[in-house]
């Protein structure tokens, strides 16, 4: 490691559990060990505020493309969060109030001089599912309520519906319901909570046979190919870990439109590294908590989306 090479922080999950062929940060990590970064491994457990300052117990990382050896803890330190050049706050949902009490802890250590791989502040107000409703030009008719009533009639309008809860990942809970469905009521107040949660309902995209299109953005600019998530036969989801076929294909010329309105708004907030779910014609996500997608497309088109990534981070310091 040469004296002005980078310290990094990451926040996730243990990453003894991870698959890391398709794991999107352990691509991160591996480009940090290629630039000779010093890495700092944090769970959430390890961070904590001391008269303000965020601190955090580390553990030196180093990572290595080895699907059955890829990684390797070593030195334990206490560390000021905001000492790092960059941290990557890559907890995977659920997005629960543990979740927002470490984007407070990530604040300060912003504040204290450390680029957060996302901003804080959007992390906290750009829930995959509801942050659509800022584009309402680009997602299908799309309703968030708690009333059961609402879904029933929105149901009874569209004939084919998709409704989801707001928090969660990997297409959990995620239901397809048509018209005269008997399942219907039973959905609702699951979702719902009998009227008591948040959930979605969005008109039903029939192109989802087509895949549900993962495009990256890296500061607000697309990578130029999408990873289409295409269902089995069985299901309706386009999440590769329920079983969906991942298939590159190039940006379209609607796609990039979606891009252009949404890219500078999460680059105005701080985001470096975002993933949004493109259906057909239409924006259904937009992720900027733990986007996946980049190992997949990397190897399809020998990319290195990590790499435009942190050239983005140095750019900021």
């Amino acid at each position: 490691m040469t004296d002005n090479a980078l310290s990094i922080g990451i926040v996730m999950d243990p990453i003894e559990s991870i698959t890391p062929k398709k794991d999107s940060s352990l691509a991160m990590l591996l480009e940090a060990e290629r630039r000779g970064a010093e890495i700092h491994y944090f769970g959430q457990k390890d961070l904590k505020l001391v008269r303000g300052e965020a601190l955090g117990h580390s553990r030196r990382l180093t990572v290595r493309d080895d699907n059955d050896d890829w990684f390797e803890l070593g030195h334990e330190s206490e560390v000021s969060l905001g000492s790092l050049d960059a941290i990557l706050m890559r907890k995977d949902p659920p997005f629960d109030m543990e979740y927002v009490y470490t984007t407070y802890i990530l604040d300060r250590a912003r504040e204290a001089g450390s680029v957060i791989v996302n901003h804080p502040h959007a992390l906290r107000n750009m829930n995959e599912k509801v942050y659509t409703a800022w584009f309402p030009d680009c997602t299908p008719l799309t309703m968030v309520t708690r009333s059961m009533d609402d879904m029933r009639a929105f149901l009874a309008e569209h004939g084919k519906v998709v409704v989801k809860p707001l928090e969660g990942m990997g297409g959990k809970s995620i239901f397809v319901i048509d018209q005269g469905d008997k399942n219907a009521n039973v959905i609702f107040e699951t979702l719902t909570e009998n009227g008591s949660r948040f959930a979605m309902a969005q008109a039903f995209i029939p192109e989802i046979s087509a895949g549900d299109k993962r495009i990256l953005l890296i500061n607000g600019e697309p990578v130029p190919y999408a990873l289409a998530r295409i269902p089995p036969a069985d299901d309706n989801r386009g999440n590769l870990v329920m079983g969906a076929t991942g298939k590159g294909q190039p940006l379209s010329t609607r796609d990039r439109e979606i891009c252009e309105q949404v890219g500078p708004v999460l680059r105005d907030a701080g985001v470096i590294f975002a993933g949004i779910d493109v259906i057909g014609d239409y924006l259904t996500e937009v992720n900027v908590t733990s986007p996946t997608g980049i190992r997949e497309l990397d190897r399809l088109y020998e990319l290195n989306i990590a790499g435009l990534m942190f050239d983005a981070i140095e750019a900021e310091l």
